[in-house]
């Protein structure tokens, strides 16, 4: 069970990741089109592109973190015993599931009543939620319009008033989700280590690999 939930979140991660990277190319070019041929432009274009490179950036940091792939210097752990590694990587991965956990706070915290949601209690750790708070689903964002196949959230969100725009809450919510999908994938990497499969938290040499194929190609 456990297998088949952790190959669904890496599929709908990986299939989030390419949908994105398609829809930022898609609507950049019919931007540029609409301008270079038709003197034109797509208003809300600009505003989605950025929101959808957000999502990118945040959703591609669980990501790289699922795929070892982060950058980082490993030259002195490298010196260590395989022992030593180990309880370094623990330390390393304990102290980041303690960053994600704050991040995943704080994301909630101020996504939270952009859907008229409480935010969290409590500085550093979640002491319950807020009994009393000032919901805001009615921001929108400044050029996105809003589709008619979203019409059915304004009757919980905004009082059954139209949205002329679509709801701030809606992209800000990649806030929460990616930092709980951080969350998630240091705890998998701490498993990793504990079970003995890796010794370091990060283990990309983009530029070593890099080298070597410069150097096979030249000999070749």
């Amino acid at each position: 069970m456990q297998g088949r939930g952790s190959s669904f979140i890496d599929r709908l991660e990986e299939t989030l990741i390419a949908v994105i990277l398609g829809l930022m190319t898609v609507i950049t070019f019919a931007n540029v089109i609409a301008r270079k041929a038709f003197n034109s432009n797509i208003l809300w274009g600009l505003e989605l592109t950025v929101f959808l490179f957000a999502w990118l950036v945040l959703l591609g940091a669980s990501y790289l973190v699922k795929k070892n792939a982060h950058l980082g210097v490993d030259a002195a752990i490298n010196m260590l015993s395989a022992p030593a590694r180990r309880v370094l990587a623990l330390i390393s991965v304990a102290l980041c599931i303690a960053f994600a956990f704050l991040l995943l706070k704080g994301a909630w915290d101020y996504w939270a009543n952009f859907a008229n949601l409480p935010q969290t209690e409590g500085r550093w750790f979640p002491l319950g939620f807020e009994d009393r708070f000032r919901p805001k689903g009615w921001y929108e964002t400044n050029d996105i319009p809003m589709p008619d196949w979203l019409r059915f959230i304004e009757g919980p969100m905004n009082d059954g008033e139209a949205y002329e725009k679509i709801p701030r809450f809606i992209p800000y919510a990649v806030l929460p989700f990616s930092m709980a999908l951080l969350l998630l994938r240091f705890v998998q990497a701490a498993a990793r280590i504990w079970r003995g499969e890796i010794d370091r938290l990060i283990a990309s040499h983009e530029a070593e690999d890099d080298v070597a194929d410069a150097r096979i190609r030249g000999e070749g």
